[in-house]
C-alpha cells in the first residue's frame, strides 16, 4: 500500500514539474504570436495610410494643375488681346519717352484738372506747339485728326464735367488703348482706356 501511494506521489510530482516547464514555453510562444500579429497590423495600417496620402496628393495635383492651366490660359488670352508696342516716328517716340519720364509724379504743380497742362508741357518739351489752352477737349481740334488709334497719337476723352487727354503708348487688338496721361489718380500714370471713351485721336504733326 505504501509503495502504491509513493508511486502515485511521484507521478503527480512529475506531472506538476512537466506543467511548470511547459507553461513558460507556451506563454512565450503565445506572446511571440501576439507581437507578430500586432506588427503585421501596424504594417497594414501604414501601407493604407501611404496609399491614402498618395491618392490625396494625386487629386490635389490634378486640381493644382487645372488651376495653373487656367492661369496660363488667362495670361495667354491677355497676351493675345495685346499688340506689341509699335515703334513710331521720332516725333511720336519722343512724346512717349518724355511723358514716361514723369510717371508717378506731377510736373505741373497744379492740384486740379491738369491733364491738359501736362500734355502741353510734354509737347513743348519735345519741340511742339501746344494748343494754347489747358482744357483737355481743346486737343480734339489739335493738328491732324486720325481715323483710329495709333501709337504716339494723342487720345482725347470725354468725362463728366470735362475731358481727359494723354498720349497713346499701345493699342490692343480690340481697339482699346494704353495711354500715358496726367491727373490719373492725381499723378502721371499709364493705363488702359476703352475705345468707346475716345472722342478723337490726333497727331502733333501737320
Amino acid at each position: 500500500m505504501n509503495i502504491v501511494v509513493w508511486k502515485r506521489t511521484l507521478l503527480v510530482a512529475g506531472v506538476i514539474a512537466s506543467s511548470a516547464l511547459i507553461s513558460p514555453a507556451l506563454a512565450a510562444k503565445s506572446d511571440h504570436h501576439a507581437r507578430r500579429h500586432f506588427t503585421h497590423a501596424r504594417e497594414v495600417q501604414a501601407r493604407h495610410h501611404v496609399r491614402h496620402m498618395a491618392s490625396i496628393r494625386h487629386a490635389h495635383g490634378h486640381r493644382w494643375g487645372a488651376r495653373s492651366g487656367q492661369r496660363q490660359l488667362a495670361a495667354a488670352r491677355r497676351l493675345r488681346n495685346m499688340t506689341v508696342e509699335r515703334t513710331g516716328s521720332a516725333t511720336t517716340s519722343s512724346l512717349i519717352a518724355e511723358a514716361r519720364r514723369y510717371l508717378g509724379g506731377n510736373p505741373t504743380g497744379w492740384a486740379h484738372d491738369w491733364c491738359g497742362r501736362f500734355m502741353n508741357l510734354v509737347l513743348e518739351r519735345t519741340g511742339h506747339r501746344g494748343t494754347g489752352s489747358n482744357f483737355a477737349l481743346s486737343f480734339a481740334r489739335y493738328r491732324r485728326r486720325l481715323s483710329g488709334p495709333q501709337v504716339g497719337a494723342l487720345a482725347v476723352m470725354a468725362r463728366r464735367g470735362g475731358g481727359h487727354v494723354g498720349v497713346v503708348s499701345g493699342v490692343l487688338a480690340n481697339g482699346d488703348v494704353r495711354v500715358i496721361s496726367g491727373n490719373h489718380g492725381h499723378k502721371v500714370a499709364e493705363s488702359i482706356y476703352r475705345r468707346g471713351r475716345i472722342l478723337a485721336f490726333v497727331l502733333p504733326t501737320a
